[in-house]
C-alpha cells in the first residue's frame, strides 16, 4: 500500500495524488515515454516523490533540509525505488543552481510558496524548469480554511485578523507566513506562463472533523474521502479549503 493510500494520510493527500497521477499518465501518453522526468521542489521526505517513482518515473527532489533528504533516501530505498529518486539540497529561489532549466516533464511545488520571500519568483522558477507543455502541480495554504478554523475554535479576533491581513496571518504566533486565495494562486500561475487546467480545494472537511469520529466510526474514512473528492473542484468550497491545488500546463 502506497503512502498516499494509508487511511489517515490519504485524508490529506488523496485528492492531490489522484489528480497528479492522472496528469502524469496524460503527459506520458503525450510524450510516448513511460518514464518521465519529475522535479519535486520542497519534496522533503518523499510523500509524493516515492509514490511517483513507484509509477516508474525519475524524480529529483530539491529541499533545503539535510535531515529530510536523508529520510527521503532511506524511504526510497525501503520502497525499492532508490535508483529513480535523487535528492539535492537547495530551494526554489536558487533552483537552477541544483536543477536543470527546461529539463522536466512535471514539476511539483507543494507547500513551498507559503515560506518564500517572493512567491511570484518561486512560481516562475518552477515553470522555467518545465519542458514545453509540461505539467505544474502547485499546492498552497488556503486563506479561507484558516479563517474558518480560527472561528470554529472560538478565536474570532484572530479569524478576522487573518481575513484582513495581506498575508493571511492570524497573529504573531501563526506558524504559516503566507496564505492564498484560489484567485491569487491562479493569477501567479497564469502570469508565469501556465494555462490553468483545474483548481481543487484540499482538506475542505478533513481538518474540521474530530479525529475520534474518523478513527472509530465504521466506514468514516472512506466516506470522508469520497466527500472530499466530490467537493474538490466545486468553486463554492475553495473558499473554505485548508489547502488549494492548481494544476496547469506550460504554454508551448
Amino acid at each position: 500500500m502506497s503512502d498516499q493510500l494509508r487511511p489517515r494520510a490519504s485524508l490529506r493527500t488523496a485528492v492531490v495524488w489522484e489528480v497528479l497521477k492522472d496528469a502524469l499518465d496524460r503527459r506520458a501518453e503525450a510524450t510516448g515515454r513511460d518514464s518521465l522526468d519529475v522535479l519535486d521542489t520542497g519534496g522533503g521526505t518523499g510523500n509524493f516523490a516515492v509514490p511517483v517513482a513507484r509509477l516508474g518515473h525519475r524524480v529529483t527532489v530539491v529541499d533545503p533540509s539535510p535531515n529530510a533528504l536523508f529520510a527521503l533516501e532511506r524511504r526510497a530505498a525501503e520502497a525499492g525505488v532508490a535508483d529513480r529518486v535523487r535528492g539535492v539540497q537547495g530551494d526554489i529561489l536558487g533552483l537552477f543552481e541544483v536543477a536543470d532549466r527546461a529539463g522536466y516533464d512535471a514539476v511539483l511545488c507543494h507547500g513551498v510558496l507559503e515560506y518564500v520571500d517572493d512567491p511570484a519568483e518561486g512560481v516562475r522558477n518552477a515553470v522555467d524548469a518545465l519542458r514545453p507543455s509540461g505539467a505544474l502541480s502547485l499546492l498552497g495554504a488556503g486563506l479561507g480554511g484558516a479563517v474558518l478554523a480560527r472561528a470554529l475554535a472560538g478565536h474570532f479576533v484572530e479569524a478576522r485578523q487573518a481575513l484582513s491581513d495581506p498575508a493571511g496571518r492570524w497573529g504573531e504566533g501563526d506558524p504559516v507566513p503566507r496564505r492564498f486565495t484560489a484567485e491569487q494562486l491562479s493569477e501567479l500561475v497564469d502570469a508565469a506562463g501556465v494555462e490553468v487546467g483545474a483548481v481543487h480545494g484540499v482538506r475542505v472537511f478533513a481538518d474540521l472533523v474530530p479525529g475520534v469520529l474518523v478513527d472509530t466510526e465504521p466506514g468514516a474514512v472512506e466516506a470522508l474521502l469520497a466527500l472530499e473528492a466530490a467537493v474538490a473542484e466545486l468553486p463554492a468550497f475553495h473558499s473554505v479549503a485548508t489547502q488549494l491545488h492548481v494544476l496547469g500546463e506550460k504554454r508551448a
